[in-house]
């Protein structure tokens, strides 16, 4: 796995150091003397579909996003194609803060549309982002054909108060592990963690492009 630096500044090659920050055991960012601190995360995900079922409302999907490296604490997830929250609606977007399993709060996209074209691929980013004492957590530049553009408006973002110094915790390996196709998994082609790019709190940018499948038929 290679890491770069957006910038085209330098690349990090050094190697994974275990029981360290994380972004240092999923990436090889740096070593111990070196360790960055996080202050952004984004993750790009696709997901692309067989043949949906717009009856069924399938497939529906779930992905999630700690500052942790688990996800009993806060945490976000991104719902396609349902809602959970307060009852089960068919088709849309709503994103979600919990705490553990406690809902902190809620959004959902001004869309409530159903998946129904074969073979639609789905793009968005899940971003976080740690400053004065909050965190912010966001869906931005989504693109599909059933919802068009969506997110990175404010209807798919929370704000939340945290005692976090940095978010050197998170590891995609949470994401992936805590993300998957709920119901109709045959509706779908794949589902995939494209890419994870860090911020430091030197305003560096660092891209692991590593593909990370949740899911693939």
């Amino acid at each position: 796995m290679t890491c770069h630096i957006a910038t085209g500044a330098r690349a990090w090659g050094i190697r994974c150091l275990l029981g360290l920050a994380c972004v240092l055991v999923w990436a090889g960012i740096a070593s111990a003397e070196t360790v960055p601190t996080i202050v952004g995360v984004e993750e790009d995900w696709e997901l692309v579909l067989a043949t949906p079922d717009p009856d069924s409302a399938g497939p529906q999907v779930i992905c999630a996003m700690s500052p942790f490296a688990n996800v009993e604490s806060l945490h976000c997830t991104l719902e396609l194609n349902h809602r959970t929250v307060p009852v089960f609606a068919p088709g849309g977007l709503q994103f979600e803060v919990w705490n553990g399993e406690q809902l902190v709060t809620e959004r959902r996209a001004p869309t409530q549309s159903i998946l129904s074209q074969p073979g639609e691929v789905i793009c968005w980013t899940q971003k976080m982002e740690l400053s004065d004492g909050t965190l912010h957590m966001e869906v931005v530049e989504g693109s599909s054909t059933t919802w068009g553009s969506f997110g990175g408006l404010g209807y798919l973002k929370a704000d939340v108060s945290t005692t976090l110094e940095n978010l050197n915790s998170y590891h995609p390996s949470v994401s992936v592990e805590n993300s998957g196709i709920s119901y109709a998994a045959n509706r779908v082609q794949s589902l995939v963690l494209k890419r994870v790019r860090v911020t430091t709190s030197e305003g560096e940018v660092l891209e692991d492009s590593t593909a990370r499948p949740v899911y693939q038929q």
